[in-house]
């Protein structure tokens, strides 16, 4: 009966989420979906145009090396990018750049007013791009209902085979 309840124990800590295995899609070699998955290459330039190598990091569907036509703005970067996740924060928008001194600059604007505005209350003038620059998309995680549920519901589980196995360790 003791074997039973700590095969038990360790079937319910292995079928929660505690441990954060990640999903494999069928059809794609491991190879492309980590490259895609935690940051990559991506060439989106124009052999007709003068191209450019900017960086996007932080909270945008797919962070990573953009190589990309020096006409883009950051609109078309961040659209580029798979677009701000839930998190972004939007309000905070940074770009890196070098310049020839090597001084380093920081950009700082803010999008929330073209996206969540009639009108716009302010005039936005939106950063051109320029080769080496680094996008900085900020963001803070946010938890919905369904996250504290799936938090609230493993601990539970855990708990009561916890509380099972121990009841049946000193049922003898």
């Amino acid at each position: 009966m003791r074997y039973l309840s700590l095969f038990a124990l360790v079937v319910v800590l292995f079928s929660t989420n505690i441990f954060g295995q990640e999903d494999v899609q069928i059809g794609k070699s491991l190879k492309s979906q980590l490259q895609n998955y935690r940051g990559a290459y991506f060439d989106y330039s124009d052999p007709d145009a003068i191209n450019i190598k900017v960086l996007v990091w932080g909270n945008v569907g797919f962070p990573g090396e953009y190589f990309i036509p020096a006409t883009n703005s950051v609109n078309d970067l961040i659209a580029l990018a798979g677009g701000p996740t839930t998190n972004a924060e939007l309000d905070d928008l940074r770009i890196f750049r070098i310049g020839p001194d090597s001084v380093q600059h920081m950009i700082k604007f803010d999008y929330n007013d073209l996206l969540w505005n009639d009108n716009l209350t302010k005039q936005i003038k939106i950063p051109t791009l320029q080769a080496g620059d680094i996008l900085l998309v900020p963001g803070k995680p946010r938890f919905f209902f369904r996250d504290y549920f799936t938090m609230t519901l493993s601990i539970i589980s855990a708990l009561t085979s916890i509380a099972i196995l121990m009841i049946n360790i000193f049922k003898k």
